[in-house]
């Protein structure tokens, strides 16, 4: 199934609810692996690319079809390919049951299947996308939330030479934070190179780029002096103790991510973290999402939403809890060519939340 028969699969389901109960269709569930086209390279410390394959999933019901993704990376041994296969194998669960059990049916999906984090958030994005519709509200309304809380998010600039880093930082001209990949040798001159272009605040994630935690110091003392109010991840996940011992001797917040992959790693990371980066597509989906941001508040940690390379499906089931977080970082749709969804837009920076029912997305031209 290319791309435009599967979103015309959901207009059709979608159109015979609206001719009456009688023609509805049975109900379906379909996945697809859709390769997203990047504007520009994306390197960070952990791979280079002009592409990224994402799962979607379309759970149609009553004439409703909701549309999920997960965006599947090598860091947690995960690809498109396994994250379909993943989806697939729920089918016969998601058939058989009432929808509107969500948070059963995706307890019984984790209990199911093991790892594969991405391929269950494609199903419970399209799940909660189905219930949103079905009840006739956005989802940020079903989980008590005021889309005008939603932050500004920052723009992500990827690890390249200097001139480009240079004409990237230009090109986002619209965006008054930035997110800076570092974690190289070459840490320095990328961050000097925005700088030469623009005094913007700016946020950098090293995504465990340093190995020392002597470096990871020397490193976050210096981006200090150059306006930066946080760093991501400075040392690989398992250094636990070496990043609280990090923290003790810098001056800004430290946010786990890679460190920090569902809602039971939270409490042992309050010690050596200052805050926590969620996705969905780590997490498995909505409802852990929620789960983590409220432990983590509960703890007293910053919050903040990420995202993968991915579409407007899973940066827009992201938005709908950004009113809960301290920072989001929601770009993975403005980064690529090809997005198949209009959903969350961004003006001058700040998250405007779409205002139909479920996500509230509308199938690109």
């Amino acid at each position: 199934m290319n791309r435009r028969d599967f979103m015309r699969t959901g207009a059709m389901a979608t159109t015979a609810g609206l001719a009456g109960g009688a023609a509805t269709a049975p109900p379906s569930f379909t996945t697809k692996i859709i390769r997203l086209n990047l504007q520009h390279t994306w390197t960070t410390t952990m791979s280079s690319s002009q592409y990224r394959d994402t799962l979607h999933a379309a759970y149609s019901r009553d004439g409703i079809t909701g549309h999920g993704e997960g965006a599947p990376i090598v860091r947690y041994h995960e690809d498109a390919g396994g994250a379909q296969k993943a989806a697939e194998s729920v089918r016969d669960l998601l058939l058989q049951s009432d929808p509107m059990q969500f948070g059963k049916i995706m307890a019984q999906v984790f209990e199911r299947v093991k790892g594969e984090w991405a391929g269950k958030a494609a199903v419970d994005i399209a799940l909660m996308d189905w219930v949103g519709q079905k009840l006739g509200i956005p989802l940020y309304t079903y989980f008590g939330l005021d889309p005008k809380d939603a932050p500004v998010t920052t723009f992500s600039i990827g690890i390249d030479t200097p001139e480009i880093t240079k004409q990237k930082t230009l090109e986002a001209a619209d965006y008054p934070v930035l997110k800076v990949k570092v974690g190289l040798a070459t840490d320095e001159p990328t961050i000097e190179a925005v700088r030469s272009v623009t005094k913007k605040p700016l946020r950098v994630d090293a995504n465990e780029g340093w190995k020392d935690k002597e470096e990871a110091v020397r490193k976050i003392n210096w981006l200090e002096k150059m306006g930066v109010e946080f760093i991501e991840q400075p040392l690989p996940a398992e250094m636990i103790e070496e990043t609280r011992w990090v923290r003790s001797r810098v001056h800004i917040p430290v946010i786990a991510d890679e460190a920090c992959q569902r809602a039971s790693d939270i409490p042992r990371l309050k010690e050596a973290f200052d805050g926590v980066n969620v996705k969905l597509d780590k997490s498995g989906g909505m409802l852990e999402a929620y789960r983590m941001i409220q432990i983590a508040k509960a703890l007293g940690m910053k919050t903040m939403l990420g995202c993968m390379v991915s579409s407007s499906v899973s940066v827009t089931a992201a938005a709908h809890l950004s009113p809960l977080v301290d920072y989001a970082d929601l770009d993975g749709n403005l980064l690529i060519s090809n997005d198949p969804f209009h959903g969350v837009r961004v003006e001058k920076g700040k998250l405007v939340l779409p205002g139909k029912p479920g996500l509230g997305l509308t199938p690109a031209a």
